[in-house]
């Protein structure tokens, strides 16, 4: 895998070659590597790089095709990050980056590749459970609007200005479909840990479908609740980071696999 497209792929705001961990975060529908631009400074562990994933369609990737399925994304990915998995790893996604998450460590299986050490799974229905709500990436753009202000996760502003709503939808229309068309397929579960969070007052998420994560691990199982709606992960983030810096401390204290 060529470096450059290697660095195409995923963010390091502070490279730490020396890093004994690295935690590679994948955002939620049309967020970026953005939303991760503090954390390797919030969380405070010399010993950890932080890796944030940009797919296409976004920041500097904006003039790419976006993936709209998750088949062919998750190879494309899992080739990119290949070159980083030379030490032990922690997956991190909230929303869709949870399901890209798990799919990733599932592909990383049969290759028989690197394993996480740990899955940490935020604001995300375990991937078993089907969807709670019809399918919207097809819909009209009023219709598509709509469902969007549902979920919240797009300002306003956007949605109200004709040339920002042309930029932002196709990239949104292909998030929604990476996880309205995603078929779960029985397979065992995996052999790292699982930790799943959810927001005390999601609507969009069941916190029954967050607990139903712990049928994915034959290791431990912990699940959190935070305040807050589907997007915690900015309005409780310290919370959230206290969680999994010490999640991540542990592991760094413990013996490394291979």
């Amino acid at each position: 895998m060529p470096p450059e497209l290697t660095a195409t792929w995923i963010v390091r705001n502070a490279p730490n070659e020396a890093a004994a961990l690295r935690l590679f975060c994948l955002p939620y529908s049309g967020g970026s590597a953005s939303v991760f631009r503090q954390w390797q400074r919030l969380l405070s562990i010399p010993e950890l790089e932080v890796c944030a994933i940009q797919l296409p369609g976004r920041e500097q990737r904006f003039q790419e095709r976006p993936f709209f399925h998750m088949h062919e994304l998750i190879p494309a990915l899992g080739e990119a990050i290949l070159p980083l998995l030379d030490r032990p790893f922690v997956l991190f996604g909230h929303s869709l980056g949870a399901l890209i998450a798990f799919c990733l460590s599932r592909w990383l299986r049969s290759e028989q590749r690197r394993m996480p050490r740990l899955l940490m799974v935020s604001g995300r229905a375990a991937p078993q459970v089907g969807l709670r709500r019809p399918p919207v990436h097809h819909l009209p753009d009023a219709a598509f609007i709509q469902e969007l202000a549902y979920y919240g996760a797009t300002p306003k502003a956007v949605l109200d200005d004709p040339e920002l709503r042309e930029l932002f939808l196709p990239m949104l229309r292909a998030d929604f479909s990476l996880f309205e068309t995603y078929t779960h397929k029985e397979e065992p579960p995996l052999p790292c840990p699982i930790v799943a969070c959810t927001g005390e007052s999601d609507h969009a998420v069941l916190r029954a479908d967050v607990e139903s994560w712990r049928v994915q691990t034959a290791s431990t199982f912990t699940l959190h609740t935070f305040d807050g709606g589907h997007f915690f992960l900015n309005t409780a983030s310290a919370a959230l980071l206290q969680i999994l810096a010490g999640e991540l401390r542990a592991l760094l204290a413990a013996p490394s696999s291979p």
